[in-house]
């Protein structure tokens, strides 16, 4: 466990924003104080009593009146940018990792490292739903790979586009999408039912995130979804290595799922349209999400 010394040496640099700029100048290069004034744009009075502190903790070293940082002070700063770098993506990642526990603490580092966020607010609250849309109306894969917690006539819209190029789906839902999907869209159910290019199975649990993804990747793509079941923000990424978690996690859930034609056997018809005709007015729906 790091001592107390240790503990005041992090607070001592966390405590003004110009103890790092001035450690970052050094680093750069050996710098006089009127050169480091200079650069940081701070007084001489300050950036001396800056280096008093730094020699004391033998960060840097005088000679010839020329500060130069240390092997301790090299380190030092490079781990207090790495610690910047990481408070800074853990605060930019916030709305996704907040609403997609537990996947988000399953994720490979490089997913906070080269990965994008695209986030919900008062002035765009679609914003997650537009991006993935537009990530729909990219796609030229012919094996899309996805998993759905919530219903929407947006995503099933999308998803048939995706089938008219000749895309083959491969989808996951929970017993709650199901639900809802056989009440509020039994044309879409329908269509699930008879294509030959949508495979949907049905997982016995609530799903923590969607996911949509192909074969070849390599771009991720995660919906974060609050309590509500409100899209709350949409992760993306093209790192191979978060590609191959995707398909990874992809199959673990495949594999706890029933095919839906075994679930529908099980019953009466999900849709409740029992001698209806299929084609019939079903009249207006709106967005579950």
């Amino acid at each position: 466990m790091p001592s107390e010394d240790a503990h005041e040496d992090v607070r001592y640099l966390a405590g003004s924003p110009g103890r790092i700029a001035i450690l970052r100048a050094i680093r750069e290069e050996p710098l006089r104080p009127a050169a480091i004034t200079r650069r940081v744009e701070s007084t001489r009075t300050t950036v001396q009593r800056v280096l008093a502190g730094f020699r004391e903790r033998r960060w840097v070293v005088e000679r010839d009146a020329t500060y130069r940082l240390t092997a301790t002070g090299e380190r030092v700063c490079d781990a207090y940018e790495n610690l910047l770098d990481a408070t800074a993506r853990a605060r930019e990642f916030a709305p996704f990792a907040a609403n997609a526990e537990p996947i988000a603490t399953e994720l490979p580092s490089a997913a906070f490292e080269h990965g994008s966020l695209t986030v919900a607010s008062a002035q765009d609250p679609l914003a997650p739903v537009d991006r993935l849309i537009d990530r729909f109306e990219e796609t030229e894969s012919a094996a899309v790979r996805s998993v759905s917690p919530i219903v929407s006539r947006t995503f099933n819209e999308a998803a048939m586009e995706l089938l008219g190029r000749e895309t083959s789906i491969q989808l996951v839902i929970d017993e709650r999408v199901l639900e809802t999907s056989t009440e509020s869209f039994p044309e879409a159910f329908k269509r699930a039912l008879d294509r030959c290019d949508v495979s949907v199975r049905v997982h016995p649990d609530p799903l923590p995130v969607g996911l949509f993804t192909d074969r070849e990747g390599p771009r991720t793509c995660l919906m974060a979804y609050d309590d509500q079941n409100t899209p709350r923000a949409l992760f993306e990424c093209t790192d191979e290595s978060v590609h191959e978690w995707a398909l990874g996690w992809f199959d673990r859930v495949q594999d706890r799922s029933r095919p839906l034609e075994d679930v529908v056997d099980d019953g009466s018809d999900p849709t409740g349209r029992d001698g209806m005709d299929a084609d019939a007015d079903i009249g207006d729906e709106s967005d579950v999400a």
